[in-house]
């Protein structure tokens, strides 16, 4: 069965993909612009989620803005033990996604922090656990250079 069952929901990815409200009651919000409830919109909302079609429901902040600092780092792990590497990277604060990719530098991830200085601790201290615990390899901090910004809106 497709996820998107009808226009009301392509509608309403429509709408949240460009503008979620900020408001104390957004579903209502986003009830009344498709002239459904409160509850209907929060129940296809969380139905989208469950099904996949919505990976992830949040704001985007321009971190650099905000006084943080960000880089993108890859390191190779040994392919067995990738789940363990993840484990000890993902519950990182700061850690926003990581992926997998089919290259000796296999496992990326990116990294925020609220200065050069902890960032630097942070990934220290990751590369000595990822090494001991992870069989892992030396960690490649990539930090950007020039910043692109993409913004990808699908029209359903």
């Amino acid at each position: 069965m497709n996820a998107i069952q009808d226009p009301i929901d392509q509608q309403l990815l429509n709408l949240i993909q460009r503008d979620f409200p900020v408001a104390s009651r957004p579903y209502q919000v986003l009830g009344d612009a498709l002239g459904i409830s409160e509850s209907q919109a929060f129940q296809r909302v969380n139905r989208l989620r469950e099904t996949g079609v919505i990976r992830r429901l949040g704001g985007v902040f321009d971190s650099r803005k905000l006084g943080y600092v960000s880089t993108l780092c890859a390191v190779s792990v040994p392919d067995h033990l990738i789940p363990q590497a993840a484990a000890l990277i993902n519950p990182l604060p700061g850690v926003t996604h990581h992926y997998q990719r089919d290259h000796a530098y296999n496992l990326w991830f990116t990294l925020i922090a609220p200065s050069d200085a902890k960032l630097s601790e942070t990934l220290e201290q990751l590369e000595k656990d990822l090494r001991v615990q992870a069989d892992a390899g030396s960690l490649l901090n990539l930090p950007a250079c020039q910043t692109f910004k993409i913004k990808v809106q699908f029209q359903l």
